[in-house]
């Protein structure tokens, strides 16, 4: 087995023992968002109600999961009961509503907010609301008066006021400090009448199975007459068809596929790299004039020709000095000295030397000897920086 994919199944390993302990030791978080989905089992979902809603309507219960302008554009009904459930409807759909209402209908709107023009219509003016974290809800029928609901934990708080007088209210919120205010009424439009519940929290998970409550919850729906009943639960029902839905529902199927993705990812990350062969190191080439040079001039000296040397120098002294200088080198006289001294600033005494050492290495019969050589090479380098 290759040495890199042990280390890389080690890190694996490591990885998923580590999520697996955080998992076991993970304490299970409780949703507390009012979602009012009919599917969820949260405390504020509506999964409960979901189930037992069909026995409160004695099985004269239709869902729907169109919009009302949708389904009465394609549907025409008798008198039936309206009910809905914190949707968010657009106005077309509210008008829809009222409109089967004036015909003999009932509606009831279980919602914490209405647009202001269906409530104006319904009859009131706008919502209140309480900051309080508790309340009781009561109706004010006195053979009801024995069933209520105690909101512990988030009530909304949403209320009505400036009531119109033909408006009858038929439910309050009361709360710890005293106040009283309406949370459920009735109002005559046309045949028909709208009931409003503004507090729909008595409708979730967490109250109705508290031992009591669902007797409330009867009370309510209890004004509506023994007709079918038409739900709409389009923003609830609707379930996702994605492939995935199964597996992401359940933790532990989730948690297991989280984990191969991890992996997956590990392993595409480590093995991303493109495989190719060794490419061989080349060394670069060596520039061999310094070594060539050295070789020359150790060459000259184990032959001791250092006549040749100077005059080799020399030569390339008065090349540098005609190019560079524009000097005439032909003649190598006081003038010859004197423009050179003037070009250089160097010293006429240097200059003189130098110029007798040039003469001395270009003239074939002179003795040299390695001094000199090593003189003139001092004094010509010297002039020329």
């Amino acid at each position: 087995m290759n040495k890199n994919f042990k280390i890389y199944a080690i890190i694996f390993i490591i990885i998923m023992v580590i999520m697996a302990l955080f998992e076991v030791n993970k304490k299970e978080m409780t949703d507390w968002r009012k979602n009012f989905d009919v599917n969820e089992k949260s405390p504020f979902g509506l999964f409960v109600f979901n189930q037992e809603v069909k026995d409160l309507f004695k099985n004269n219960l239709k869902k729907i999961d169109q919009n009302p302008y949708d389904y009465y554009n394609q549907h025409k009904k008798g008198l039936h009961n309206i009910l809905v459930i914190e949707s968010d409807l657009d106005e077309e759909s509210w008008n829809k509503i009222l409109t089967e209402v004036s015909k003999g209908s009932d509606a009831m709107v279980i919602t914490s907010y209405i647009p202001k023009e269906i409530s104006d219509s319904i009859g009131y003016f706008n919502s209140q609301m309480s900051y309080e974290d508790q309340s009781v809800l009561k109706l004010t029928d006195k053979k009801y008066q024995n069933d209520f609901i105690k909101l512990d934990k988030f009530p909304s708080g949403r209320g009505f006021e400036f009531v119109k007088p033909e408006v009858e209210i038929l439910g309050k919120s009361m709360e710890k400090d005293s106040v009283v205010y309406a949370n459920f009424i009735k109002t005559k439009i046309g045949k028909g009448n709208v009931y409003v519940h503004s507090e729909p929290l008595f409708l979730t998970n967490y109250y109705l199975l508290k031992t009591g409550n669902i007797k409330y919850t009867q009370d309510v729906f209890s004004y509506l007459q023994d007709r079918e009943t038409l739900w709409f639960v389009e923003s609830n029902t609707k379930v996702s068809r994605f492939f995935m839905r199964f597996i992401l529902s359940k933790p532990a199927l989730k948690y297991a596929w989280w984990v191969f993705l991890g992996g997956l990812v590990l392993f595409v990350f480590f093995n991303a790299k493109r495989k190719q062969r060794i490419v061989p190191i080349v060394e670069p080439l060596k520039n061999t004039s310094v070594d060539f040079v050295k070789s020359i001039g150790n060459l000259y000296l184990q032959e001791g020709d250092f006549h040749d040397m100077m005059a080799k120098k020399a030569q390339y002294f008065l090349n540098k000095v005609r190019i560079d200088l524009l000097i005439d080198t032909q003649n190598l006289d006081e003038e010859f000295a004197n423009k050179l001294h003037l070009k250089t600033g160097k010293p006429i005494e240097m200059i003189n030397e130098a110029v007798s050492l040039i003469k001395k290495g270009q003239d074939p019969y002179a003795a040299v000897m390695k001094e000199d050589l090593t003189r003139m090479n001092q004094l010509l380098d010297e002039i020329l920086k």
